[in-house]
């Protein structure tokens, strides 16, 4: 049992505790406000660096490839480290886990703000990086394990906000910064912010108990880095592969990552016998958590390949500034603002499926709607289609990881927040490499065929939006696997029989 902070998810009598006393759970809320806030500026941070890579170039002297490593390093580190948070968060107490976490992104912060080179700059996004990997999973773990089930949706439509709407605004927030006061300021707002939530989250955690002891495994470890690295790398450098700007052919490290994925997973089912796995795959046994996973992956492969070709196609073919493609981005993350904490209120009354049906039905008409952008397509009709697929976001992102989560058992929260969190930045990683694989596919068949640049860039981009509308069948066949009702984790002789 925790004496007064969070309840360790691995503590057996602290998953089938009664109801705390009014005044643990108002401290536990503002403890899960806390966390919701440092992950908001940690999110956001993540796609702030679009925006400032044209002064960064200018200020450090260096090409557009060199510049774009402050974010695939970025990615990098969060890949290879989210998979291990299940680790880390089952054998660390959560103040241990926290402190580190926003220390590290603190330092890494304040490094970034004061950089001289962009060696120094690179080294400081490595740390962010780190610290934000542990930070959505700690969230996710310590909702399910401090809120009762019946008011789980309501909070963890808080966590929609930073997964879907800090990434959609953090272009247009970088870009107010930097037009006012340069691209150092991005950084300098967001250290205090990190060093507020440190010190109050640091008093609202109690010391927690000790965590299982779990060991490290090593192999496993360096096979995670293999295969998430390998594939968010490969994934990344599709688009620089297509400019002919690649160091090394995608194909490599994306088989690379392949293979160590197939080990990784492998490795890990050994483990899970054994009992001390370093990811813990059996959340995929429940129907509800792999459909939602499922759901997940194909909705974040739209949402990203949206975020990045929309300021392509905005720029390039509209003729755009930066700041007004940022704008017209925001309506869409401020959906998710408005509608993720009533929708989460939605699912504790009618479960998932009510909900992630339309949901399907009104991402597949937002996708739709993107299909039909041309070379005068006004801005009001971008920013009707990004408020119409953000919506349809709202409505599969907190009923699908509130339903899939709490259908496992509470010793599995930690894993299944790892998991989720990892595939996230997967797909991520591969909606942006298709879309703009198949954009640069099209924009070069555009050329041969003897369109102007602006024409065959909004061929290309036209191409990839129209992929992104006959996936989105995907999605409804799946929402109509989503199960009734709200999910019940199994009972725990379930495991205990394993």
């Amino acid at each position: 049992m925790s004496h007064g902070g969070i309840v360790n998810p691995s503590t057996p009598d602290a998953e089938r505790s009664p109801a705390a006393p009014a005044q643990a759970r108002g401290r536990g809320t503002a403890l899960i406000w806390i966390l919701l806030a440092g992950a908001f500026v940690m999110v956001l941070n993540e796609t702030v660096m679009g925006v400032a890579l044209p002064p960064l170039m200018a200020e450090f002297e260096i090409t557009a490839s060199a510049g774009q490593w402050l974010t695939t390093v970025y990615m990098l580190v969060m890949a290879v480290l989210i998979p291990m948070s299940g680790f880390l968060l089952e054998r660390f107490t959560p103040r241990a886990i926290f402190v580190t976490a926003l220390s590290v992104f603190a330092v890494g912060t304040a490094a970034a703000a004061l950089a001289p080179t962009l060696a120094v700059l690179v080294a400081a996004r490595v740390a962010q990086a780190a610290g934000t990997a542990v930070i959505m999973p700690l969230l996710t773990t310590t909702i399910l394990t401090r809120i009762p089930e019946g008011r789980r949706g309501r909070m963890m439509g808080l966590i929609a906000i930073v997964m879907s709407a800090a990434p959609a605004l953090g272009p247009t927030v970088s870009g107010l910064l930097i037009t006012a006061l340069g691209w150092r300021s991005v950084f300098l707002v967001v250290l205090p912010i990190a060093i507020l939530v440190l010190i109050v989250g640091t008093l609202l955690i109690g010391p927690g108990t000790r965590g299982r002891d779990v060991k490290f495994d090593v192999l496993s470890a360096l096979l995670s880095v293999v295969a998430f690295g390998g594939l968010i790398y490969g994934l990344g450098s599709i688009g620089e592969a297509a400019a002919a700007d690649a160091v090394i052919s995608p194909l490599v490290p994306i088989l690379v990552g392949v293979a160590g994925l197939g080990l990784f997973i492998w490795r890990q089912l050994v483990l899970q016998r054994r009992g001390n796995a370093f990811l813990d795959l059996r959340p995929f046994r429940e129907r509800p958590f792999w459909v939602g996973v499922a759901l997940i992956v194909v909705a974040m492969l739209s949402m990203f390949g949206s975020l990045i070709l929309l300021p392509i196609y905005m720029q390039n073919v509209l003729g755009l500034s930066p700041l007004t493609t940022g704008l017209a981005v925001l309506p869409g993350g401020l959906v998710i603002c408005v509608t993720a904490p009533v929708i989460g209120i939605l699912f504790d009354r009618v479960g998932a499926r009510p909900l992630v049906i339309p949901g399907a039905f009104i991402v597949a008409g937002g996708l739709v709607i993107l299909t039909q952008l041309g070379l005068t397509t006004p801005v009001w009709a971008i920013v009707v289609a990004m408020i119409v697929l953000y919506l349809g976001l709202a409505l599969l992102m907190t009923p699908l990881m509130t339903g899939s989560l709490s259908s496992l058992e509470p010793h599995l929260y930690s894993h299944g927040s790892a998991i989720f969190s990892t595939v996230q930045q997967l797909a991520g990683a591969a909606g942006t490499a298709v879309f703009v694989t198949i954009m640069s596919i099209g924009t070069a068949a555009g050329a041969r065929a003897g369109l102007g640049e602006v024409a065959a860039t909004a061929q290309g981009i036209h191409g990839a939006f129209v992929l992104a509308a006959i996936s989105s069948v995907i999605v409804i066949v799946l929402a109509f696997l989503v199960p009734k009702g709200r999910p019940v984790a199994p009972a725990p002789a379930a495991t205990a029989a394993e």
